[in-house]
């Protein structure tokens, strides 16, 4: 199924996403990578706060080039999710709702999507340029030291993506392989 939301998102739109479904994201998302999740849960483990409230949120994990004259973003492409499986729990305890990136995830972060109604997608891998055509303003917003793994704001237009692992569980690399 086609759907276009508007994020962020709560969690009874993202209760209606189902594994498989085509999705069209418009508003605000954030960017995060390894070095930025490695910070964010050494704040946590800290007690201090994170640069951006979690709830109804969602990250996606890409580092991208730089802004060609007259673009607010170069390529946009995702990377491997697995890389942020170790602190996607926390951060989705912590309220985040959607995660973006490429790849398979761990059963822990299976288990912490179910528990917390979240959503994770999957953007294509390899299309970078043409993912950066849906971003529509780049902002960084914390640890601007990290140059490409900085956290951004982004604003984006019907930005593509797939649902691969639903709010019940149901997860598409499993169900495709199965079939």
């Amino acid at each position: 199924m086609e759907r276009h939301i508007q994020a962020p998102i709560n969690k009874e739109e993202a209760a209606v996403l189902r594994a498989g479904d085509y999705v069209y994201i418009s508003g605000t998302i954030y960017t995060a990578r390894d070095a930025a999740h490695k910070r964010m849960y050494e704040t946590l483990a800290q007690g201090g706060e994170l640069p951006l409230e979690m709830e109804d949120n969602v990250i996606y994990y890409m580092g991208p080039s730089p802004a060609r004259e007259g673009r607010p973003i170069g390529s946009a492409g995702p990377t491997t999710a697995s890389r942020m499986d170790k602190y996607a729990p926390d951060l989705l305890d912590l309220g985040l709702i959607g995660m973006i990136g490429k790849g398979k995830r761990s059963q822990a972060v299976k288990e912490a999507i179910v528990r917390n109604g979240a959503v994770y997608f999957a953007a294509i891998g390899g299309a970078g340029a043409l993912l950066s055509k849906s971003i529509t303003k780049s902002e960084v917003i914390a640890y601007d030291d990290l140059g490409t793994e900085a956290i951004r704001k982004l604003e984006v237009k019907d930005f593509p993506v797939i649902v691969v692992i639903d709010s019940e569980g149901t997860d598409l690399y499993e169900t495709v392989m199965a079939q």
